[in-house]
C-alpha cells in the first residue's frame, strides 16, 4: 500500500507540472482539453438519444400496451378458451383489454375510398393505454348502440375523410370484406360488410398513428368482422414496478406456442433498434475521435519520461523497482484522462441541464416538441468515465514500458 501511495503522490506532482521547463505541461493540457471535448460530446449524445427514447416511450404508451397477447396463427382467436383464465390468476396484471382490429375501407366526402385500421376496444382499453390525454377534440368515450355507434378518429384520418367531430350529422361509412360472400358474386352489398359510425372525438399521438386508426366499440367491430366472441389481441396493463420480461415469460410458459406474447419494446422493435444503433454508432465515432486525441497524450507522456529520467534514476537507486516507474506513468495517463473527463462531463451535464430548462437548441420544422429532449442517466456517465480512463491507460502503455526500461548508467552518464 505504501508503494501505491507513493506512486500516486508522484503522479499527482507531475500532474501539477511543477519543475517542468519544456512542452510537457502544454501538451498535457491540450490532451486534457481534447478529452474534455470528447467526454462532453459523449454525454450530450447519450442524453439526447435518451430523451428521444423516453419521448417515444411516452408516445407509444398511449397506444401500445405493456404486454400484448395474439394468436401465433390466424388473425383472431377466442380468449375464453385459455388466455383469460391464465391471466386472471396473475396478480401482476392490473387490467386486461380485449381488442379486435383489421384493415377496412372508408369513404371520403369526395367519394374516394381509403384504407384505415378499425380497432374495436372494450371499456378497459382506456385503463390499459393512456389515450385519453391525447384526445384533442370532442369526447373521450365510446358509446355502443344497435342503431349508431360512436368512434374516436385519428386527426389525420378525420382530415382525409373531411369529417367534423363537433358536427352531430357527421358519419363514417366503413366496409369490410365478407368472408361468407359467394365467390362469383359481383354485388358490393354481398362482397362487403358495412357499418355506420358517428365520429365523436379525434386524437393526436403521432402522424403514423393519427393517419391510420379509427377506434370503435368492441362489439360493433366484432359484428362487422363476423367474429362473435373473438379478439385479435389481449392488451395488458401491469402493476407498477412489475418486471415486464418476467411477466412475459410467465404468461408465455402458461399459454404455450399457440400464442405470441410481446412487450411494448417487441411491438415496436424496429424503432427501438434503430434508435439504439444510432446511439452506439455516434458513440463509436466519438470514441474514434478520442483515440486520435490519445496520440497527443502518448507524445506528452513520452516527453515526461524523458524529462523525469533523473528523478526516476534517483528512485531506482533508492530501491524503486522498474515496475513502479511504469505504474507512475500509467497513473499519470489515467489522471490526465480523469481530469479531462471530469471537466467534459461537468460541461456536458450543465449544457444538458440548460437544454432541459430553456430549450436552447430547437428542432427545425413541424414536430411534436419544440426543442431537443435530453435525459441524463447515471449508467451513461459511468460508460463515459470508463471509456476515457481506458483510453488514458492505453495511451500510457508505451511510455510506461519505456520508463520501466530506463537504465541507471544511461541516466547518470555511466558506462
Amino acid at each position: 500500500m505504501a508503494g501505491v501511495s507513493l506512486v500516486m503522490r508522484i503522479a499527482l506532482r507531475y500532474l501539477r507540472g511543477k519543475g517542468s521547463a519544456n512542452a510537457v505541461p502544454v501538451l498535457s493540457r491540450i490532451s486534457m482539453a481534447a478529452i474534455a471535448v470528447s467526454s462532453a460530446a459523449m454525454i450530450i449524445l447519450f442524453s439526447v438519444f435518451n430523451g428521444f427514447e423516453s419521448l417515444i416511450n411516452s408516445l407509444y404508451s398511449t397506444f401500445y400496451p405493456d404486454i400484448r397477447i395474439s394468436a401465433a396463427k390466424g388473425k383472431f382467436f377466442d380468449p375464453r378458451q385459455q388466455a383469460e383464465q391464465a391471466l386472471k390468476s396473475n396478480s401482476r396484471v392490473a387490467y386486461i383489454s380485449a381488442v379486435i382490429e383489421d384493415n377496412v375501407l372508408v369513404n371520403t366526402e369526395s367519394g374516394e375510398t381509403i384504407p384505415v385500421v378499425l380497432k374495436g376496444v372494450d371499456r378497459a382499453f382506456f385503463q390499459v393505454n393512456n389515450l385519453k390525454p391525447s384526445i384533442v377534440k370532442g369526447v373521450d368515450t365510446l358509446m355502443e348502440s344497435s342503431l349508431l355507434a360512436t368512434a374516436i378518429v385519428g386527426q389525420y384520418v378525420a382530415a382525409s375523410l373531411g369529417v367534423d367531430v363537433d358536427n352531430v350529422f357527421s358519419r363514417i361509412s366503413v366496409y369490410y370484406p365478407n368472408p361468407d360472400a359467394p365467390v362469383a358474386s359481383l354485388s358490393p352489398s354481398e362482397a362487403f360488410q358495412s357499418a355506420i359510425l358517428k365520429p365523436d372525438g379525434s386524437f393526436s399521438v403521432q402522424e403514423e398513428l393519427d393517419s391510420k386508426y379509427i377506434i370503435a366499440p368492441l362489439n360493433t367491430v366484432r359484428k362487422l368482422f363476423l367474429q362473435d366472441g373473438k379478439v385479435s389481441s389481449l392488451e395488458l396493463k401491469l402493476q407498477a414496478g412489475a418486471d415486464l420480461d418476467a411477466v412475459k415469460k410467465e404468461i408465455q410458459d402458461k399459454l404455450g406456442p399457440a400464442y405470441v406474447v410481446s412487450t411494448r419494446y417487441e411491438q415496436n422493435k424496429a424503432v427501438y433498434m434503430v434508435l439504439k444503433s444510432e446511439k452506439w454508432a455516434g458513440y463509436a465515432i466519438l470514441l474514434f475521435v478520442l483515440l486520435i486525441a490519445s496520440f497527443n497524450m502518448i507524445s506528452a507522456l513520452s516527453l515526461l519520461v524523458l524529462e523525469k529520467q533523473k528523478d526516476m534514476g534517483i528512485l531506482r537507486a533508492m530501491g524503486f523497482v522498474p515496475a513502479y516507474l511504469g505504474r507512475i506513468v500509467m497513473a499519470e495517463g489515467v489522471l490526465w484522462a480523469l481530469v479531462g473527463a471530469s471537466v467534459g462531463l461537468l460541461t456536458g451535464l450543465l449544457l444538458c441541464w440548460a437544454q432541459t430548462r430553456w430549450g436552447l437548441v430547437k428542432i427545425q420544422g413541424a414536430f411534436i416538441i419544440e426543442s431537443y429532449p435530453v435525459e441524463i442517466r447515471l449508467p451513461d456517465i459511468l460508460v463515459v468515465l470508463l471509456t476515457v480512463c481506458s483510453v488514458g491507460a492505453l495511451a500510457a502503455v508505451f511510455p510506461a514500458r519505456r520508463a520501466r526500461r530506463l537504465e541507471l548508467n544511461g541516466i547518470f552518464g555511466g558506462k
